[in-house]
Protein backbone atom coordinates (compact mmCIF):
# COMPACT_ATOMS: atom_id res chain seq x y z
CA UNK A 1 0.00 0.00 0.00
CA UNK A 2 1.31 3.39 -0.99
CA UNK A 3 1.36 6.21 1.56
CA UNK A 4 -0.16 9.38 0.14
CA UNK A 5 1.09 12.65 1.58
CA UNK A 6 -1.16 15.67 1.70
CA UNK A 7 0.16 18.67 -0.22
CA UNK A 8 1.55 21.68 1.60
CA UNK A 9 -0.17 24.99 1.14
CA UNK A 10 1.54 28.11 -0.16
CA UNK A 11 1.91 31.11 2.16
CA UNK A 12 -0.82 32.98 0.31
CA UNK A 13 -3.16 30.00 0.83
CA UNK A 14 -2.59 29.69 4.56
CA UNK A 15 -2.76 33.46 4.98
CA UNK A 16 -6.21 33.23 3.37
CA UNK A 17 -7.15 30.37 5.71
CA UNK A 18 -6.08 32.45 8.73
CA UNK A 19 -7.77 35.59 7.39
CA UNK A 20 -11.08 33.80 6.79
CA UNK A 21 -11.15 32.17 10.21
CA UNK A 22 -11.70 33.59 13.65
CA UNK A 23 -11.47 30.62 16.02
CA UNK A 24 -8.24 28.85 16.80
CA UNK A 25 -6.71 26.63 19.42
CA UNK A 26 -3.61 27.60 21.32
CA UNK A 27 -1.41 24.91 22.83
CA UNK A 28 0.46 26.03 25.94
CA UNK A 29 3.08 24.13 27.90
CA UNK A 30 1.26 22.76 30.93
CA UNK A 31 2.60 21.39 34.19
CA UNK A 32 2.38 17.75 33.15
CA UNK A 33 0.55 17.82 29.82
CA UNK A 34 0.11 20.47 27.15
CA UNK A 35 -2.91 22.69 27.73
CA UNK A 36 -5.05 23.55 24.71
CA UNK A 37 -7.59 26.36 24.78
CA UNK A 38 -9.90 27.83 22.12
CA UNK A 39 -9.56 31.53 21.31
CA UNK A 40 -11.15 34.10 19.07
CA UNK A 41 -8.54 35.87 17.01
CA UNK A 42 -8.12 38.65 14.50
CA UNK A 43 -5.45 38.77 11.82
CA UNK A 44 -4.16 42.05 10.41
CA UNK A 45 -2.31 40.40 7.50
CA UNK A 46 0.90 40.18 9.49
CA UNK A 47 0.09 39.29 13.10
CA UNK A 48 -2.57 37.28 14.90
CA UNK A 49 -4.09 38.88 18.01
CA UNK A 50 -6.05 37.25 20.82
CA UNK A 51 -8.12 38.52 23.73
CA UNK A 52 -7.72 36.69 27.02
CA UNK A 53 -9.38 37.02 30.37
CA UNK A 54 -6.90 38.10 33.03
CA UNK A 55 -7.45 34.90 35.01
CA UNK A 56 -7.38 31.16 34.43
CA UNK A 57 -4.95 28.41 33.64
CA UNK A 58 -3.98 29.84 30.24
CA UNK A 59 -2.73 33.04 31.89
CA UNK A 60 -0.65 31.01 34.33
CA UNK A 61 0.85 28.97 31.45
CA UNK A 62 1.48 32.14 29.42
CA UNK A 63 3.38 33.73 32.31
CA UNK A 64 5.46 30.60 32.91
CA UNK A 65 6.28 30.03 29.24
CA UNK A 66 4.96 32.24 26.42
CA UNK A 67 5.99 29.76 23.68
CA UNK A 68 2.86 28.30 22.06
CA UNK A 69 1.52 26.70 18.93
CA UNK A 70 -1.59 28.23 17.34
CA UNK A 71 -3.75 25.97 15.18
CA UNK A 72 -6.36 27.16 12.68
CA UNK A 73 -8.46 24.74 10.68
CA UNK A 74 -11.22 24.75 8.10
CA UNK A 75 -13.17 21.75 6.93
CA UNK A 76 -16.35 20.71 5.21
CA UNK A 77 -19.02 19.04 7.33
CA UNK A 78 -18.27 15.62 5.77
CA UNK A 79 -14.47 16.17 5.95
CA UNK A 80 -14.13 15.76 2.17
CA UNK A 81 -12.16 19.01 2.20
CA UNK A 82 -10.00 20.28 5.03
CA UNK A 83 -6.98 22.40 5.71
CA UNK A 84 -5.04 23.34 8.79
CA UNK A 85 -2.09 25.43 9.79
CA UNK A 86 -0.08 25.02 13.00
CA UNK A 87 2.01 28.07 13.83
CA UNK A 88 4.66 27.89 16.55
CA UNK A 89 5.62 31.21 18.08
CA UNK A 90 5.61 33.27 21.22
CA UNK A 91 2.80 35.28 22.76
CA UNK A 92 3.56 38.85 23.68
CA UNK A 93 1.18 40.86 25.83
CA UNK A 94 0.40 44.17 24.14
CA UNK A 95 0.85 47.05 26.59
CA UNK A 96 0.27 50.18 24.50
CA UNK A 97 -3.25 51.49 25.20
CA UNK A 98 -3.89 52.86 21.70
CA UNK A 99 -2.80 49.60 20.04
CA UNK A 100 -4.97 47.57 22.44
CA UNK A 101 -7.91 49.83 21.65
CA UNK A 102 -7.37 49.38 17.89
CA UNK A 103 -7.20 45.61 18.27
CA UNK A 104 -10.33 45.55 20.42
CA UNK A 105 -12.10 47.54 17.67
CA UNK A 106 -11.06 44.76 15.26
CA UNK A 107 -12.72 42.24 17.61
CA UNK A 108 -15.93 44.29 17.72
CA UNK A 109 -15.92 44.40 13.92
CA UNK A 110 -15.30 40.62 13.79
CA UNK A 111 -18.22 39.89 16.13
CA UNK A 112 -20.50 42.12 14.06
CA UNK A 113 -19.29 40.90 10.65
CA UNK A 114 -19.58 37.22 11.57
CA UNK A 115 -22.89 37.89 13.36
CA UNK A 116 -21.61 36.14 16.49
CA UNK A 117 -23.76 35.84 19.57
CA UNK A 118 -23.00 38.33 22.31
CA UNK A 119 -22.59 35.24 24.53
CA UNK A 120 -19.00 35.24 23.26
CA UNK A 121 -18.42 38.23 25.55
CA UNK A 122 -18.48 35.86 28.53
CA UNK A 123 -15.33 34.18 27.19
CA UNK A 124 -13.65 37.59 27.07
CA UNK A 125 -14.39 38.69 30.64
CA UNK A 126 -17.66 40.58 29.99
CA UNK A 127 -21.36 39.93 30.42
CA UNK A 128 -23.36 39.05 27.28
CA UNK A 129 -25.88 41.65 28.47
CA UNK A 130 -23.37 44.48 28.07
CA UNK A 131 -23.14 46.48 24.84
CA UNK A 132 -20.49 45.24 22.43
CA UNK A 133 -18.58 48.52 22.68
CA UNK A 134 -17.60 47.57 26.26
CA UNK A 135 -14.74 45.64 24.61
CA UNK A 136 -13.29 48.96 23.45
CA UNK A 137 -14.21 51.12 26.43
CA UNK A 138 -12.99 48.89 29.28
CA UNK A 139 -9.67 47.12 29.82
CA UNK A 140 -10.93 43.92 31.47
CA UNK A 141 -8.86 41.52 29.40
CA UNK A 142 -5.39 41.08 27.98
CA UNK A 143 -4.43 41.49 24.34
CA UNK A 144 -1.86 38.99 23.11
CA UNK A 145 0.07 39.08 19.84
CA UNK A 146 1.75 36.09 18.19
CA UNK A 147 5.40 36.95 17.44
CA UNK A 148 8.63 35.10 16.74
CA UNK A 149 7.12 32.92 14.04
CA UNK A 150 9.65 31.09 11.87
CA UNK A 151 8.00 30.50 8.49
CA UNK A 152 10.03 27.28 8.12
CA UNK A 153 8.43 25.80 11.24
CA UNK A 154 4.82 26.40 10.19
CA UNK A 155 2.97 23.16 9.43
CA UNK A 156 0.34 23.60 6.73
CA UNK A 157 -1.63 20.81 5.11
CA UNK A 158 -4.77 20.53 3.03
CA UNK A 159 -6.62 18.08 0.86
CA UNK A 160 -8.74 20.25 -1.45
CA UNK A 161 -8.12 18.00 -4.43
CA UNK A 162 -8.07 14.66 -2.63
CA UNK A 163 -10.67 12.32 -4.16
CA UNK A 164 -11.80 8.90 -3.09
CA UNK A 165 -11.29 6.20 -5.70
CA UNK A 166 -13.85 3.43 -5.83
CA UNK A 167 -12.40 -0.08 -6.11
Amino acid sequence: MEIIKMPRMKKSEYDTLINEGYICRIAFNGEKHPNIAPFLYVFDGRFMYFLSTKYGRKVQHFKQNPFVTVEVEKYSSDLSHFAFVAIPGRLLEVQELEIKKAIRKMFVQLIRTKDLSFNVLSALGYSPDEPLEVLIAEDRNSVWKLVGVDINEILVLSNPELTVKNK
